[in-house]
This record gives C-alpha cells, structure tokens and sequence, in this order.
C-alpha cells in the first residue's frame, strides 16, 4: 500500500496531522558541461515534517549552502554553480540526494557529472589527393575528441553539401568514402565541417583537393572489397535499451549493391531500419533477442564480398521493473503495518552481468548498523518481524554492476488506525464484455481490515476467474454479459459496507477494416472503417497517418472525411505510410490499420556489360534500378542487329526478377547490341542503355532447309521447292542452296546438282510424271551443312489418256444404280490417280443431253451406287479417271431406263364450298408422274375426334380430271382432305388440306364509306364461312331517282359508287334478299352549282360561242406575237433583261409583262405594235385574274368548265368566287383558259 493510500485516508477522516515519509519527487540528472554551461543538480522531495536535503560528492559530505559558489533553491535540495572562477572540471563527481524527516530519509539516482572545455581546432596541412578513375579513395576527417560527439557535414566552399549517393558514403567515423571515383569528382573544396551541439561549436576542416586522371582501365570492374569495417568481421557489445548501427562500406566498379540479412534468424523490418544508401544497419533499442550474427553482403558483376557481425547485448541494471536504460519506475510497494506485523520487502533485479544487491536503512548500509535479531537477508529479500512503532523508516535496495548501479527507495510506516472504506457507495462501472472488471473497495486501518464482497443478485463464483486483489478490490476477468449485477463490500470488524452496479457492454469491434493499398502517384484512394458499437455508448472516429492525427481543413482538400471513409486525393510520395482508424468510446477503444505504398513502374536497368564472350554465347550482367514498392518480377533482354537494316529491337529471353546475370546463345555471323527492361505489377520501366556491339565468328550452316518437295506442274519439268533459311541461320558469307536431284531406276544414276540463293529450282527435260529422288544442303563460304536425306519428287502431270474398261450398270430401284468398272492402268494416268468420276447423262445416249450429273470416287474403288435418279427415265452411263491435271476421256455411255415409281404429289389442291353440305375440290397433275399416271386416290375424313369420324376413300380412275364436287358434308365440321396420284406401282405422296363447309348466308358488317367528288368507295368484312351472300345497293341524292347497283357479292370486298355529283348528299340503301340490312347518307366532297347554271352550261349554243371566242383569241394572240417579233429594234441584254422581268419578277395585279425597246414605250413608225390597238395586250384586260401569270406552260381543256371561266373574265371576282371551279375551292386555275404569257411563251 502506497502513500496515496494515506493520503486518501487523512481525507476520509479529516486528519491531516497524519505524518508522512520523504519522497523525492524530482531526481538529479546527468550532466554533461562545457565552461560556459549552467551547472543545476535537481533534488525535490516531499513529506511532513517537510523534508530536509543533503548532498554526497564522491563519497564526502556536501553542503551546497555552505558553499559561496552553489546556490540552493530555498525549501529544496536543488543548487547551482554560480561562480565562474573556478575551473569547470572542478565540479566533475558522482553526486547523491539524501531527503529526511522524522520518518526517514530517501536517496536519489547516483548521477555522474562531466566536464569538458570546448573543442578547438587545431592547425593543419593541406591535403591533396590524386586518384584514378575507378580507384576507391577516403577522405579523412579526424574532428577533435568530444564528450559531445559531433555531427560531421562534408560540403564545399559554397557550403553546399556534398551529394552522397551509393557510391559517395559518409561513415560514421565522419570520412568520406568513394567507393570508386570519376573525373568528375575532382575538386579543390571538400570540407569537413564538425558540429558539436552540446558545446554550440561548429569545428571546419583544412579543404582537401582531390584529382581524378581518366585512365583507360575503367573498363576494368573490380571486385568488392570491404572499407569499413575492414576484413570478414566484426564484434559488437551493446546494453540493453541503447541504439547500434552496423555498418557496411564496400569499394569496387561498378558500384556493389548491399544486402543484409541475419544468419541465424530472421531480419524483420519492426526491428531494423536502412539508412545511408543501404549501407547502415539501424537498431532503435537493443534487446536479448537481437543479440545474434548479421551478414552484410556486397555484389557488383566482378564479385562478392561478406562481412559478418557478431552482437552481444548486456543487461543494464532492472530492478523489480525498474531499469537503468529506461525512463519508468515501478519499486517495491510502500506498505503501512500495525505493531507486531512481520514485514517482507521483496527485491528482485536483474541485468547482464548478474547485479549485486545490497540494503539500505535510511541511506545507511546494512552493514553499518547494529544487528537485531528481528532483521534477516533471504535471497535478496529482507525481512523484519514483529514490528514496532520505531521500525517506521525508508528502506534502499542497490543493485550494481559494472555498468553502473540503480537504487529505489520503499517505505514501512507502522501506525494503529480504525478501519474505514474510502470507496464513494453507489458506484457504477461500465465494462466491455471480454475484459476484466475492478469494482474497488479501498479500505483503511492498522492492522489491515477484512474485506468481504458478494454479489446480490444470482452471482455464482467461477473458479480462477472472479479473484480479491490486495486492497479489497474484486477482479472479474473475461466479463461475460451474465456478470452484470449489485455487489456488497462490507468490513465485518465494523460493520461498514458499500454497493457498487457492474453494468457489461458490448465490446468495440471494427468490421471492416481499412486496406493495403497500392497506388499509383496522383490517384485518389479511400479507405474505409466500419465499426459495431454498443448502442449505449457514443463513438468518435479518428484517423491517424503514422501516429499523426489527421485533421480536417477547409483549405486544404487532401484528406475528406465522410464517416466511414477517409479519402485521400492526389497520392504522392508524403503520403506513404499507415493509416489507422481508431473508434473511441468511453470505455474501450477499436483500431485498425491500413497504408499507402506507392508504386511505379520500375527504373531502367543500369551497367549493362557483356562477359565471358564465347563463339555462340556471352554473359550479359546488369545493375537493377529501384522498383519503386513493386518487386520485379521479370527482365526482358532484347537485342539488335548492327550491321544490318531490322524492324528494331526483339525479345530474346526472360529471366526471374531476382537474376541479375545471365547468359546469351547467340548465332555465328551475327553482330548484336542488347538492353534489358524490367517488369512489375505496374509495367514495365524504360529500355538500360544499349551495350556494346558485339560480333560472333563465321561457322559452316548448322542445318539444311525443311519442307524440300516437289511442286512441279508443266509435263516433262521438275520443279523443287523448300522452306527458306532465316537470314540469322547462314552462319557465314556467301550463303547458297545446293539442289541435288537423280532419276529413281534401281540404285539410281549419279546425282545431279546446281546452286542458287532461293527457291523454287526447276530442272527441265526430264519426263512426265518421272519419280526423282530430291534434297536441298544449304552451303556457304566455310563449308556445308551435314548432308540430307533425299525425299521422293515427281515432274509435272499431264491429263489421263485412257478411259475405265469394262463399264457395267445395275439397277438396284426405280431411284439407284450401282455402276461397276475395272481399274484403270496406273501407267496411262501419267499423274498421282485421285479417284473416278460416274457421269449420269439424262436422256438416251449422248444425244438430247437435257441433265448432267457427276460422281466422284476414291482411287481404289470400282463400284459406286448412285442415287437419287428420276423413276421411268433413261439415263446414260460413263465413267472417266482424273488426277491434278485433269480428267481423262470418258467411257461410252451405257444406256439404262429407271423403272416405274409413284408419283410426286399433285401440284395443288383448291377448296371452295357453294353451299353448307358441299365442297369443290380442284387440283393440278403431279409434276413429276414417275411412270405412267393411272388416276388419283382422294380420301377425306372430319377433323373432330368422334366415333363416327370414319375416313371416307374414293377412287378417281381418269387421270385427266382434275375436279371433284363432294356432297352430303356436315355443315358444322371442319374435313381434311388428301389427294395423291396413282401409277401401276402405287399411290405417291399426297397434298393435305383443311376446309370447312359453308354457313347460311348472312349480310356483310363493318362497312365503310370514303366519299369522293363524284365516287364513293365502299369496303366490308365478310364473316368467317359466309362468303357467298350476294346484295345490292339502292342510292340515290336529294332531288334524285332512286338508282341500283348490279349484284355485289361479299367475296369481292370493295365497290365504287362513280358518277356522282360534287357536293351531293346521297341515300344509300343496302339489300339482302330483297330486305334492307342498313342505311346511310353520305356527301360527295366539292360545291355544289346551280340548276340554272348547269344547264345553261351544258347547251349545244353556249359550247358553240365560247369555241368560237376561243378560237378568235388564239388567231388574234398569235398575230400580236408575229407582230411583236417584227417589231422595233431593241438591244440583246434588254430583251433578256424583259424576259427576265416577265417572266422571273412577280407581277402586278394590274400589269402585264411584256418586251421593251431601248427607250421606255418606244417603237418605230413603220412598225406598229399590234398590241397598241388591242385590248389583249392592256392593262384593263386582267388576264392576271385566271391565275398564276409566271406559268411556263398551260394546257387548255375544251370542256364545259371553259364557259365558267369565260364567264369569269367578265364578271370579275364576283363571279368567280361563285364558280364551283374557283382554284380555292377545285382544281388550280392553269387547267383553265391560258394566261397571256404562257401563250406567248
């Protein structure tokens, strides 16, 4: 029990006289100085009596207060170096606290302070370098020793840094190493600048000049070799809880690429980082479990180098959770007792090498107090029976190593006091479910008091789960919703109690939680966190990038916080890193994380070179560039000719993404450049740089062509062909094909042969169809390629000369033949024989050809069935042989005559029914009798399932009827009838049809009129078997007779009702057997004209005047026209300028275009214009009235409607409205009298 407890009761009781122990609340630091730091040693406790403060320096009592140079902080044990007069190395030491008061006293942290005056720099000389290209070089630093070791900048004179990279590396011994060097490195201004931040000093070096001469060995890798550390290895001591760095400096050309790895276990990146180019090896804090062996192992194309770490870690001092490399402490408890009470203060420690421990009673050792037989050492563990009031002090525990030591303090206070509960009653807790519950029931008295808790409502006690902590707390573990309740705490000395409510809640869980993703640069991403909650309990979500909580901005729109998504736009390389996403309640808190890597496509490889070149193979090795977070998978090599034209680079291998060497077979003649690219998930990176060319020597050809044949096809030539050899496959100079070819007779004559640069070889004289043995050797300037197995090759065919012997026929049935012959000499085919073709000829012999038909057939068969023939037909026969060339000559046709067959079905069937119980049934003769045709089966039987549906059959034995009328059918069924023809040998196929009988007849329905100027047009839907039903119409209009139709009948659909007057209403009546079935009126479409007016019209003297008047208009227009053509002059352009304004321009109502001289109105004397003295030609005449004046042309009916317009030229518009043959109302006014213009024109 700690002082809080105490304290907690002086509250409870209202008692603050209670005495209380020393603690130091704030311990000593150490200190590192330089001569113009501050020196404070910090010394702060707490206590009542308040505590008083002393210092040990090295082992002897200080007094800071007594000192002029300290200064002390009034009520504290804190002083100050306040005096500058005295060195500053005078006041180095180790320091101790001592804090006291009547209960005892407290003893702080041993500390170590150091001193030290600023570095200086000392004078130096210039240093100059000189290097090759390619050699490895290190620039020395060497800054002045520190306690404060510096942070070392190597820059240029600028104060620029130098770029460090994989091959410029700066170690941690502040050299700069180059692991080799080019020409441009050379500069006269490396300076090594050394930055002491404890001393606030900054130390810069003497320059140093390096010259880098080319040298033409650069070509020349060399292996890696190690800088720093030097040789295979090393070994490393650390304690626990401090940092290492293994470091790896290789030279070599090209530059070495760094792996690391552990040699017996494995090296995970939440323990290590890289750093330096890869070339450091980072630990933050050092543990047991890091203490192993590490491997470093540096590659470039020449070779390999290995150096190998071995780490030993130490334990710094960890006493019972106190450790001397961390910042917590955790000591024994401190503990109040009642007299007679035993105590056991229990202290464990730890550490590499093992600590030594050692007591203490008020800062003084053990050793140096007297001995009671009360007080024992047990394994660390001391222990003091039967306590008394006097026993109340501050006890140490020391535990020390060579590394150093470490102390706690722990309290015993002995004191009588009444038992109380200091826990508030009515308490409630809210706990997750799964997790352990604490319902406190803080308790105080000496001796201790007894603490009893039950629970009030059906709790049953679960074994190793539900436990009572020391303070009278009650634990629940792995809290299940059935613990949820009331529970008592009561002290059964005193008979206080208290209740507390233990409520269980659903736990936090996140069930969905964010992803790793792999984005592209610029892309958007979102993730997602979806949690369930305990509806009782509110909820916050926050998202966090590596540790940082991410805040909403308005302006900035990186991040968009839509719940329960984090979106993040425009990823880039800052944005890398783990997302979390926390769902925080009150109780308990869900998390999950997903991150962003950002991928690319890799880089180009680099360093291509070729190695180890050999006559049809090299080693190509190249360098990876970074595959930007996605491994690559594969490289592709690809090469190119040089000394010839291609189509460009070609893929010509694939190797795993972790080979970095391989080896090429290449083809001899052959000049090549390769690159290598590489390939990831993302895509694949840009092409290395080209290699050097590269020549492989001339060789003899490897192989000869493939697919050598024969191909010829004139008679008596050999054609030889074959497959072309790829121009990489000459394998040297002066590449040819050599063409060997000997007859096939026996053993053969000796071999013939010739040379050329391609295919096809053509041999002439030689035979039709001669078999030749054949190869092709591919030859060039060193020699020839093994030689070749001949094939077989034949000269060019020619057409069969012989027709198939013996030529037989058997017919199988009136449809199939089967035709014989005998094999054909294969000597007269003078070809390869591909088969046999039967020729059916129909007709007899080879004369009256009407049909042709072919049959082809293997080369190995003499028979042949050939069906589907014509019964009762003669055919002719022959057989004839055909190979590539063509066919051979026929055999003599073999007349033969198919026997009689039944007959095709007749080529109609036609139902018509005139009546209810009968049926006409009208058909065609079969196309196609197959024998002499003898009559006609006909067989009809009701479609209805019924017992009386019997088929009825009848023989009709003329064959030249094609007609039948069938009686006493049922009304009220529907027959299907079968026709078919008849020969001597049967019945043939037959024509099926259905049909029903006739209904009485009844009138049509749905009739429809369309009226007319002087038709109507009417249409009616007969019913379904009403078809002969005859009718007639009655019609007639206002003032009319009644008039009537002839005998419609239903079938036809349509009629017209002509000659009727526009304009009319007409009755019409229409009658079936001689009784009215519907009425209607109905009105013909135009205007109606006056009795008056139609018969004056249609007078014998009226047409006679108005053709007279016509006929003088016509003579008096054409001679104003003649006159009109004789005229006065007038020039070109205004005539055409007036036949423009005749008749292009609209006209005025009350002008009419005509032709004008030169002069407006002007004409000549001697010729008059007929037109001056005419009423035709003036504008009072208005022949504009009759309609369009612009017309090119207008026809002239001679009719009855010619009096209405002449009679509208009289009366003007008046009567014309009132004609029925107005343009607005009838037909345009260019069917009626002409316009003077269109006359003229």
């Amino acid at each position: 029990m700690d002082l809080l407890y105490l304290q907690q009761f002086k509250i409870a009781l209202n008692c603050p006289a209670v005495k209380e122990p020393p603690v130091i609340t704030s311990q000593p630091e150490p200190i590192t100085a330089f001569a113009s730091d501050d020196i404070t040693l910090t010394c702060e406790a707490s206590g009542k009596p308040t505590p008083t403060f002393r210092w040990v320096k090295d082992g002897k009592e200080l007094d800071p207060s007594n000192n002029p140079d300290l200064s002390v902080s009034p009520g504290s044990g804190t002083f100050k170096v306040i005096s500058e007069d005295n060195p500053i190395n005078h006041y180095s030491g180790n320091y101790t606290c001592y804090a006291s008061n009547e209960l005892g006293t407290s003893v702080s942290n041993q500390v170590h302070v150091r001193t030290e005056s600023p570095p200086t720099q000392q004078k130096e000389k210039k240093v100059k370098i000189k290097a090759e290209e390619g050699e490895s070089v290190i620039l020395q630093c060497n800054p002045p020793e520190s306690i404060d070791p510096p942070n070392i900048h190597w820059m240029d004179k600028r104060l620029r840094h130098i770029e460090l990279s994989e091959r410029v590396t700066q170690g941690r011994d502040g050299n700069l190493y180059f692991s080799h060097v080019v020409t441009a490195d050379s500069r006269n201004d490396y300076t090594c600048n050394a930055q002491y931040l404890k001393a606030r000093t900054i130390l810069s070096k003497e320059a140093i000049t390096l010259t880098v001469s080319p040298s033409n060995s650069v070509a020349r890798s060399r292996r890696p070799q190690m800088m720093r550390p030097s040789g295979s290895h090393s070994s490393y001591h650390v304690l626990r809880g401090q940092s290492l760095a293994l470091e790896c400096i290789v030279q070599g050309l090209p530059t070495p690429t760094i792996q690391w790895a552990r040699k017996d276990g494995e090296l995970t990146a939440s323990r290590t980082s890289t750093e330096n180019h890869n070339r450091l090896l980072s630990f933050g804090e050092v543990s047991e479990s890091d203490a192993g062996q590490y491997q470093c192992t540096a590659n470039n194309p020449q070779g390999t180098v290995i150096h190998t770490y071995s780490v030993t870690v130490e334990g710094g001092q960890k006493l019972d959770g106190m450790c001397m490399s961390s910042v917590w402490i955790a000591g024994v408890n401190s503990e109040l007792y009642a007299p007679g009470e035993t105590v056991e203060l229990d202290c464990k420690a730890d550490g590499i090498p093992r600590p030594q421990l050692t007591w203490s009673i008020n800062g003084v050792p053990l050793s140096e107090i007297d001995k009671d037989s009360r007080l024992s050492l047990e394994a660390g563990t001391l222990v003091l029976k039967d306590v008394k009031f006097g026993d109340t002090a501050v006890y140490q525990c020391k535990a020390q190593n060579k590394h150093g030591s470490i102390l706690i303090n722990t309290y015993v206070y002995v004191i009588e006091l009444p038992p109380q509960i200091l826990t508030v009653d009515g308490k409630t807790y809210g706990v997750m479910e799964g997790q352990k519950a604490e319902l406190e029931c803080k308790s105080f008295g000496s001796p201790r008091p007894e603490v009893v808790t039950h629970e009030n409502v059906s709790w049953q006690p679960r074994q190793n789960v539900v436990t009572l902590a020391t303070g009278g707390s009650l634990q629940i573990s792995n809290v299940s919703h059935g613990d949820g309740g009331l529970y008592t705490c009561y002290l059964p000395e005193s008979n206080v109690s208290i209740s507390a409510e233990l409520k269980v809640l659903n736990q936090t869980v996140i069930v969905s939680a964010p992803l790793d993703l792999r984005v592209q640069r610029g892309t958007a991403v979102v993730f997602t966190c979806i949690a369930k909650v305990d509806p009782e309990l509110d909820h916050q979500l926050l998202w966090r990038r590596s540790g940082q909580k991410l805040i909403h901005s308005a302006n900035d729109k990186k991040y968009t916080f839509e719940d329960p998504d984090l979106t993040v736009a425009d990823v880039q390389d800052v944005d890398e890193g783990v997302y979390t996403c926390q769902i925080i309640t009150r109780l308990d808190m869900a998390e999950a994380s997903g991150s962003i890597t950002i991928v690319d496509r890799p880089d180009p490889p680099s360093q291509l070179q070729i190695f180890n070149p050999m006559d049809r193979s090299v080693t190509l090795s190249w360098t990876p560039g970074d595959d930007h977070n996605s491994p690559v998978l594969e490289f592709v090599v690809e090469f190119e000719e040089t000394e010839v034209e291609t189509d460009g680079w070609e893929e010509i291998m694939r190797v795993s993404g972790d080979t970095h060497r391989t080896q090429v077979s290449l083809k001899p003649f052959l000049s090549y450049r390769f690159r290598v690219i590489a390939i990831n998930d993302v895509g694949k990176s840009d092409p290395s740089a080209p290699s050097n060319p590269h020549s492989t020597p001339a060789a003899v050809p490897d192989h000869n062509p493939l697919g050598v044949r024969s191909v010829s096809v004139d008679p008596d030539t050999l054609v030889i062909t074959w497959e072309e050899i790829d121009r990489r496959n000459f394998n040297g100079p002066n590449f040819q094909y050599k063409v060997l070819w000997r007859q096939v007779v026996g053993s053969g004559p000796s071999w013939q042969y010739n040379f050329t640069t391609a295919p096809p070889y053509e041999v002439p004289d030689v035979g039709t169809f001669t078999a030749f043995d054949i190869k092709v050797q591919a030859v060039n300037e060193l020699g020839s390629a093994p030689d070749p197995e001949p094939t077989i090759g034949y000269s060019g065919e020619d057409a069969p000369k012989d027709a198939p012997m013996v030529v037989g026929a058997n017919v199988l049935n009136s449809t199939a033949i089967e035709v014989t012959w005998a094999a054909i000499d294969k000597t007269t085919v003078r070809g390869h024989l591909l088969g046999y073709k039967v020729i059916i000829l129909v007709g007899k012999g080879r004369r009256h050809v009407e049909e042709r038909m072919v049959v082809q057939t293997g080369p190995n068969e003499e028979k042949k069935v050939v069906g589907g023939l014509r019964p009762y037909s003669h055919y002719g026969v022959s057989v004839t042989v055909y190979n590539a060339k063509g066919e051979g000559p026929p055999s003599d046709p073999l007349p033969i005559q198919t026997p009689e067959g039944v007959p095709s079905p007749p080529v109609f069937l036609d139902l018509k029914s005139h009546s209810e119980r009968e049926m006409m049934l009208h058909w065609g003769p079969p196309t196609h009798p197959n024998g002499v045709l003898i009559g006609y089966q006909l067989r009809y039987q009701q479609t209805t399932d019924s017992e009386n549906n019997l088929m009825r059959e009848e023989n009709i034995d003329d064959p030249t009827i094609t007609h039948r009328t069938l009686t006493n059918l049922d009304p009220h069924s529907q027959y299907r009838f079968t026709l078919a023809g008849r020969t001597g040998v049967g019945v043939g196929m037959p024509i099926i049809k259905e049909g029903f009988t006739m209904l009485d007849g009844v009138p049509a329905k749905n009739i429809s009129l369309l009226a007319g100027e002087t038709s109507v047009n009417l249409t009616w839907v007969s019913q379904y078997r009403h078809m002969n039903v005859d009718f007639h119409i009655q019609y007639r209009n206002k003032n009319g007779d009644w008039k009537q139709t002839d005998k419609l009948n239903l079938a036809q659909s349509f009629y017209q009702l002509h000659d009727l007057e526009p304009g009319s209403v007409y009755k019409l009546d229409f009658i079936f057997s001689n009784k009215s079935f519907w009425k209607t009126e109905v009105r013909t479409h135009g205007t109606g004209m006056e009795a008056v007016s139609a018969n004056f019209a249609t007078e014998g003297w009226f047409i006679a005047l108005v053709s007279a008047v016509v006929l003088l208009l016509l003579i008096l227009l054409i001679l104003c026209f003649i006159k009109r053509s004789k005229g006065g002059k007038y020039s070109v352009k205004d005539k055409e300028e007036g036949q423009v304004d005749s008749e292009a321009r609209p006209m005025k109502d009350d002008t009419f275009g005509e032709y004008r001289s030169d002069n407006d109105e002007k004409r000549t004397a001697s010729q008059p214009s007929l037109c001056d003295d005419s009423k035709l030609c003036s504008e009072d005449t208005h022949l504009g009235d009759y309609g369009n004046s612009h017309s090119a042309k207008t026809e002239v009916f001679m009719d009855e409607s010619l009096a209405s317009q002449y009679s509208a030229v009289k009366d003007g518009a008046e009567v014309q409205e009132r004609s029925p043959l107005n343009p607005a109302s009838a037909t345009p006014t260019n069917h009626g009298l002409p316009s003077s213009v269109a006359i003229l024109d």
